[in-house]
């Protein structure tokens, strides 16, 4: 495939995002995390989430026990020593030792229930000073939220503990009970409370492990639930608040927004300095040679009058050439008949100057407004003097039209392919025309064709 390059605007992402990655071992459509997926068995056992979960959950208790103990003396003693003043730093390396626990927790819940907990703290202030980089975490909200998940930690992961242990425990025994009959002496009965059953050989204890399996599914689902409500209670102590992810999304928007713009500008700024050295390289030459040939026939009318006609008849020839010049200079910036009649009879006027045929398909329920109509215009102009240099193609076509809220322009052409926008090429500044309005740009050209250029422009009908 050639390049694939639908920029969003945001530095180092594309909008539309690409493939999905699959998690290793899961296969491709496998549940990214523990609130994704079917809860029906089969899906469930082959997922690995579910016995990295299972795992955490069996583990835990050492991790939250160990904090538990930790933050109980720590702070005891912290608050006991404050009178002389000793307790005021130890408090202070108790605050970045429970805000490091946290961090690493968020890494083993992403690492056993494939859940990201983005990172809630503010920023910290320039400079230095520990004392003041103290305050600002002290006054942070995240901090004590996450000295609340880990007091809480215990007690949470104990219950899921035993409950897991036991689930676990009983269905490994049910399961293995033919093993455990051979190895012990005698048989070995299993009491379901009303019903008991007795097996005093390895074929006889079969049954038992056929009901293990019913317990396998049990514990899978137990499994489930307490990753799910411990992935629930650490989302929203661990996590961001609600007035944070807005944050986010609007520093993410405007940073977005300011991309877009300086893109905007340089697409315009590339413009005017086209646009100046085409005036100053064409029409403003052959209008000084008008003038000089002018000059001359002037000078000779009286002596040469059959020289003095030739020089106003090449005059006249190099005013046609520079009006035809700026006439086509005119169209490049916009063209008189995109205003006047739409798209529709502007993209067939390219089709009809294009080299090979294209065939124009334009379907819009009523005219975009000027911006929208300008950039996709000038996207097919580009698409279509590219299919002309470098495609080979022998046909070519073009399809506007609307989706939801957007207006889509495609251009594609059965050339030879290999199409790659390169920074300061023809693709490129397309992209960042696109980019002006929060549009985008993919270009799909694969060695061999056929070449796919899609804009997106987004458009309030």
């Amino acid at each position: 495939m050639g390049e694939l390059s639908r920029d969003s605007g945001i530095p180092g992402t594309t909008a539309g995002g690409g493939a999905r990655k699959a998690t290793a071992g899961d296969g491709a459509g496998a549940p990214k995390t523990v609130f994704d997926g079917a809860w029906n068995p089969l899906a469930m056992a082959r997922s690995s989430l579910t016995w990295r979960a299972a795992l955490y959950l069996t583990t835990s208790l050492a991790f939250g026990l160990g904090w538990f103990i930790v933050l109980v003396v720590g702070l005891s003693l912290s608050g006991a020593l404050l009178i002389i003043w000793v307790g005021l730093p130890m408090l202070a390396m108790m605050m970045v030792a429970w805000r490091f626990g946290a961090m690493l927790d968020r890494i083993l819940l992403r690492a056993a229930f494939g859940v990201a907990i983005p990172m809630p703290y503010r920023r910290m202030p320039p400079g230095r000073n520990p004392l003041v980089k103290l305050k600002a975490m002290a006054a942070d909200q995240a901090t004590w939220k996450d000295l609340a998940y880990l007091l809480l930690l215990f007690p949470l992961t104990l219950v899921e503990f035993v409950v897991s242990v036991t689930a676990w425990a009983a269905t490994g025994t049910l399961l293995f009970m033919p093993l455990i009959v051979a190895l012990g002496a005698g048989g070995v009965e299993v009491n379901f409370g009303v019903v008991s059953y007795w097996a005093g050989n390895p074929v006889e204890a079969l049954p038992i492990s056929v009901g293990g399996l019913v317990f396998l599914v049990l514990a899978m689902y137990v499994t489930r639930v307490m990753a799910v409500s411990h992935a629930l209670i650490a989302k929203l102590l661990l996590g961001q608040s609600a007035s944070q992810a807005e944050n986010k999304k609007l520093r993410e928007r405007t940073a977005h927004l300011q991309a877009s713009r300086a893109r905007g500008v340089d697409a315009a700024e590339f413009e005017r300095r086209r646009i100046e050295r085409d005036l100053h390289d064409g029409a403003q030459q052959r209008l000084l040679a008008v003038a000089m040939d002018i000059g001359r026939a002037r000078a000779k009318l009286d002596d040469d009058p059959e020289g003095a006609r030739t020089l106003i008849e090449q005059a006249h020839s190099g005013t046609k050439e520079a009006i035809s010049e700026l006439r086509d200079l005119a169209r490049g910036i916009y063209p008189a008949i995109l205003t006047d009649r739409g798209l529709d009879p502007a993209l067939s006027g390219l089709a009809g100057r294009a080299p090979v045929p294209v065939e124009v398909e334009v379907d819009l329920p009523e005219r975009p407004p000027a911006a929208v109509e300008s950039i996709a215009y000038f996207i097919v102009a580009e698409s279509l003097a590219n299919i002309a240099k470098y495609a080979r193609a022998t046909r070519a076509s073009v399809r506007v039209a609307r989706e939801d809220a957007w207006v889509v322009v495609e251009v594609i052409d059965n050339g030879v392919g290999g199409a790659v926008a390169h920074p300061d090429g023809g693709l490129s500044g397309l992209a960042d025309r696109a980019a002006t309005i929060d549009g985008m740009l993919i270009v799909d050209s694969p060695p061999g064709g056929p070449t796919i250029i899609r804009a997106d422009l987004p458009c309030t009908w």
